[in-house]
């Protein structure tokens, strides 16, 4: 197992890391994908758009958002078309480079978002007891949409708290609200694909998280 370096964060407990930078009481967010130059960036960069858009704030509430890949293009750059789709949602795609998954991304993370099922057992089958918080990204989107919103704290007692909230009634949630098809919890890659369907993959992303942000910051999207 890689062990997390001083400068990315260090264990401080369950309930509360240590990051560099950061709020001692954040939330860390990780998308996964394969590349981490496709689907998770966008992801990545989508998620981090809309916390903006809701809060304002730059650590929106010490909400951290990641992304790394399975099989990741370490130091790589986003793939152009996604660049693209980023910058027609209004997005930031600057500064942005690959990173392979490694244990101290998923030791770290508090929610882990994955584009496919089988990302989601290979991050699983690192172990670190990631089952109860590593979802597909359209999973943990069925799942938030059947929570109640008042059963989660205030945003007054602070992001982190209903964030982590909405994991633990999410987890509890699985297995009872399954799927309606093995495809419903995919996000297919588009990698090597037109701008066209990347535009496609962008918008089934950008539907996906609306209700996921929304239930995590209390304050919906702008019409």
């Amino acid at each position: 197992m890689t062990a997390p370096d001083a400068g990315r964060g260090i264990w401080d407990g369950e309930e509360t890391r240590t990051f560099t930078g950061l709020p001692r009481n954040s939330f860390r967010i990780l998308h996964v994908s394969t590349g981490n130059v496709c689907r998770s960036p966008i992801t990545e960069r989508l998620t981090r758009h809309a916390l903006a858009d809701r809060l304002g704030d730059p650590l929106w509430g010490g909400v951290v958002v990641e992304s790394a890949g399975t099989w990741g293009h370490e130091g790589a750059p986003m793939e152009a078309n996604a660049e693209t789709v980023l910058a027609e949602f209004g997005a930031d795609a600057s500064g942005f480079t690959g990173r392979e998954l490694l244990d101290e991304h998923v030791i770290m993370a508090d929610l882990v978002l994955t584009a496919t099922r089988d990302h989601r057992q290979q991050v699983i089958s690192m172990g670190h007891s990631a089952g109860l918080r590593t979802f597909t990204l359209k999973e943990f989107t069925r799942l938030v949409k059947a929570i109640d919103p008042a059963t989660l704290p205030p945003l007054e007692e602070g992001l982190v708290t209903r964030a982590r909230a909405l994991v633990r009634a999410a987890a509890a949630l699985r297995g009872w609200l399954l799927a309606p098809t093995a495809e419903a919890d995919e996000v297919f890659d588009p990698y090597g694909a037109p701008l066209p369907f990347f535009r496609s993959i962008g918008d089934e992303i950008n539907e996906a998280l609306d209700p996921v942000v929304t239930a995590l910051t209390g304050v919906p999207a702008r019409a």
